[in-house]
């Protein structure tokens, strides 16, 4: 009875040519959702436990089931290339990384122009262009590599950044009303969860109550 073919867990699997230094440099970039997921949110829950910040996680993972659903039911092919790069058994409309990326530059974006983050007004252009130099980055980066065509990480892009101002928009017009509910939840106690989003300059906010809080001492 002959095996069952193996397949690799592709989280941080990605291909580029022996030699190729540009290839390289953006094989680590097609990692970046994952050093998003892993090393910021990861830390924010384990540091800050905001909830912009869960809602935001939140919201990349409902966006990635569905672009695995719509890829299930599309099943279009990835390019020719995908033979050697051990990726013909998984379909490739739309791009999941371009998606996830364009999902975060988006609501990043918006948290930021709605005064929401460490970050002050001078500063928060800075990090949406870096935000959006790393999702076109990637994008290109799949196609470079050969992951994916020009037309699935448009797709991906494209789906990513509405999908990121609809959850944005649900979040902030619907959700929040049950933030302090949550807040004072047991799940909320028990886990330190809080929500600072509606104050303005936190850190300068911060500041003022540590000053307050000497005096009184």
């Amino acid at each position: 009875m002959a095996a069952a073919p193996l397949k690799a867990v592709s989280l941080t699997h990605v291909r580029y040519q022996r030699g190729d230094q540009l290839g390289h440099f953006l094989a680590w970039v097609s990692l970046i959702p994952v050093f998003i997921s892993l090393g910021g949110f990861l830390s924010h829950f384990i540091f800050r436990r905001e909830l912009q910040g869960m809602f935001f996680a939140l919201g990349l993972v409902i966006s990635q089931f569905i672009n695995e659903f719509i890829k299930t039911s599309v099943q279009q092919a990835r390019p020719e290339t995908c033979a050697l790069l051990e990726m013909c058994d998984s379909h490739g409309w739309p791009s999941s990384h371009s998606q996830y990326m364009f999902f975060f530059a988006i609501y990043f974006t918006l948290l930021s122009y709605k005064g929401i983050g460490l970050w002050g007004t001078e500063s928060k252009w800075i990090l949406n262009l870096l935000a959006w130099s790393l999702a076109l980055l990637t994008m290109y980066s799949r196609v470079y590599l050969g992951y994916h065509t020009v037309a699935q990480v448009f797709a991906g892009a494209t789906l990513g950044m509405f999908l990121g101002a609809l959850w944005f928009w649900v979040v902030n017009s619907v959700l929040f009303c049950f933030f302090p509910a949550i807040e004072e939840s047991q799940f909320g106690r028990k886990f330190y969860i809080k929500d600072t989003s509606h104050i303005m300059r936190l850190i300068e906010w911060n500041l003022i109550c540590e000053k307050e809080n000497q005096e009184c001492c």
